[in-house]
């Protein structure tokens, strides 16, 4: 099963967005995106769902 890290980062890529072009279009920080993107464990899920 495909990591949200992974998923993230591959979805971001095939709509041919960068990480600050994706924050803005979710309305969320570039941090979140970069923090999903590098798999870590402490994100607030609203922030995540915000991103799916």
């Amino acid at each position: 099963m495909e990591k949200l890290a992974e998923f993230v980062k591959r979805k971001r890529k095939q709509v041919k967005l960068t990480q600050e072009d994706l924050a803005s279009r979710a309305g969320i920080a570039l941090t979140v995106i970069r923090k999903i993107e590098q798999d870590k464990r402490n994100l607030n899920l609203e922030k995540v769902n915000q991103v799916l």
